[in-house]
């Protein structure tokens, strides 16, 4: 006897009907002077931006969200974790909100590409981006005998990690007592899964470098100078190319851990 098809299979892989996300207020003032919207990175959760809520104007709202196959967002086993998957929950989900402010979004790292595929496919949704530590790569293909670009080595290395889950598994707790990951990050069993099918779609195989220059809404990216998942040239030239668009950079890492809370907050207080 053929399987039944289940009601959520049908609504969102047949029916194409995009998922919610789990969503999380962490203030929300009766009359707000602006609305942010946090996206977090690979591996993380909505908490991972906890520490920087507590330095927010208390007059502005904000609001965090988890990607799907993260923290308590849906985790279809069949969905396509790419940027236009995810910007499209994005677009749901803050549709179904039904905002009275158009939202600064704010995204980190996977959370900047889906902020930019949001702003792509929905160009009246978000009034600005703020993208913090965005890897952006170039899609260019490396003629044979020529040296490698840090993008394609930076993409080598990562489907050299999608080889081996398990030692990603191991590693990332360390990271964290290290502090040099966020406290929200959690690899493990239930959804590494989700972190290998976000890190092949949407990071190995992107277009968030181009589509980035594409968009005319302000633009603001920040990245570190010690960050190695960063390829400060494609951002520099982002920066010269766009005049909507532009770059702050700092001395810190990949991770909004330390000094980075502290300068993304004054940056978001002066601008929302």
């Amino acid at each position: 006897m053929p399987k039944m098809l289940g009601f959520d299979t049908l609504l969102h892989r047949y029916l194409r009907i995009p998922y919610a996300l789990n969503v999380h207020e962490f203030q929300s003032p009766k009359k707000p002077r602006a609305t942010l919207v946090l996206i977090h990175g690979i591996g993380n959760t909505l908490h991972s931006w906890d520490e920087l809520a507590k330095l927010l104007p208390k007059d502005v709202r904000v609001i965090g969200l988890d990607l799907l196959g993260f923290g308590k967002s849906p985790k279809p086993d069949w969905a396509k974790y790419n940027a236009k998957t995810q910007a499209r929950s994005v677009g749901m989900t803050l549709i179904k909100m039904g905002l009275l402010q158009r939202p600064v979004i704010v995204g980190h790292s996977l959370g900047g590409l889906v902020a930019v595929e949001t702003a792509r496919r929905y160009p009246l949704l978000a009034k600005r981006l703020v993208l913090c530590s965005p890897p952006f790569y170039s899609s260019d293909v490396v003629a044979e005998g020529i040296v490698k670009s840090r993008d394609s080595m930076l993409k080598d290395a990562y489907r050299m990690v999608k080889k081996y889950p398990s030692q990603l598994e191991k590693l990332s707790p360390m990271a964290v007592k290290l502090g040099l990951a966020n406290r929200a990050l959690t690899i493990n069993e239930g959804n590494i899964a989700f972190y290998m099918a976000a890190l092949e779609s949407s990071i190995i195989n992107q277009t968030a470098l181009q589509d980035v220059e594409k968009l005319s809404l302000p633009v603001t990216i920040i990245y570190g100078t010690l960050d190695p998942f960063v390829v400060g040239s494609n951002i520099v030239k982002i920066g010269k190319n766009r005049p909507n668009v532009t770059v702050k950079k700092y001395i810190f890492g990949h991770e909004i851990i330390g000094t980075y809370v502290q300068k993304l907050a004054r940056y978001l207080q002066d601008i929302s």
